[in-house]
C-alpha cells in the first residue's frame, strides 16, 4: 500500500512539473503544433497531387477502346475503376475475384448513389449472357447495398441479356458505349 502511495505522489509530481513547463513554454508548444500541422497538411496535399497525376496519366491512356481490348480481366477492372474516379466517383474499390458475388467495382457516384460494376473483358465473339446479368441482379441491392448496377463489356450482350437488363434497370454497357465513355463523349453508366 505504501508503494502505491509513493508511486501516486511521484506520478503527480511528474504531471505537475510537465504542466508547469507547458504553461511556461506555451508559445513554443503552440508554435510546434502549428508547424507540425502545416507539415502534415503539406504532406497530404502532396500525396493527393501525386495520386491525381497518376490517375490523370492512367485516364489519358484510356481515352480509346484499344487498350481495353488487350487488358487482362483484372487490369480491365482497375481501368473501369479509373474511369469512375476520372468522372467524379468517390469510395471506388476493385473487389473482383473469386467469390466476388457479381461485383468487380463498387463506387459512389457524384450524386451519392452506390453503383456496382460487373466487368466482362471478353473477346469479340464471346457475348454477355442472361445468366451473367441475372447474377448481378441477384446481388447488387441486397448483398452489395447498391442503388445502381452496370455490366460493362468489351464485347456485346445477347438479345436475352440486353432485354433482361432493360427490364430490371441494369445498365448494359457494350463495347461501343464503353468506347464513348472512355473518350468522354458518352456518359458514364450512372448517367
Amino acid at each position: 500500500m505504501l508503494l502505491v502511495g509513493i508511486a501516486a505522489v511521484a506520478g503527480l509530481a511528474v504531471v505537475s512539473v510537465a504542466v508547469h513547463w507547458l504553461v511556461q513554454h506555451l508559445v513554443l508548444v503552440a508554435g510546434l503544433l502549428v508547424v507540425g500541422a502545416g507539415a502534415g497538411v503539406a504532406v497530404l496535399r502532396s500525396r493527393v497531387r501525386v495520386r491525381q497525376r497518376e490517375l490523370d496519366v492512367r485516364a489519358a491512356q484510356l481515352r480509346h477502346i484499344e487498350p481495353f481490348l488487350s487488358m487482362t480481366p483484372k487490369a480491365f477492372e482497375h481501368a473501369l475503376a479509373d474511369l469512375c474516379r476520372r468522372d467524379g466517383c468517390t469510395k471506388v474499390s476493385v473487389v473482383g475475384g473469386a467469390g466476388d458475388l457479381a461485383a468487380d467495382v463498387l463506387a459512389t457516384t457524384p450524386t451519392g448513389q452506390r453503383i456496382l460494376i460487373q466487368a466482362k473483358r471478353y473477346g469479340p465473339r464471346t457475348f454477355v449472357g442472361s445468366q451473367d446479368v441475372q447474377r448481378v441482379n441477384g446481388t447488387y441491392r441486397d448483398v452489395h447495398r447498391c442503388d445502381l448496377a452496370a455490366v460493362v463489356t468489351t464485347s456485346s450482350f445477347t438479345k436475352a441479356a440486353a432485354a433482361f437488363c432493360a427490364q430490371v434497370g441494369i445498365r448494359a454497357v457494350d463495347r461501343r458505349a464503353l468506347a464513348l465513355w472512355a473518350e468522354g463523349t458518352g456518359g458514364p453508366p450512372w448517367a
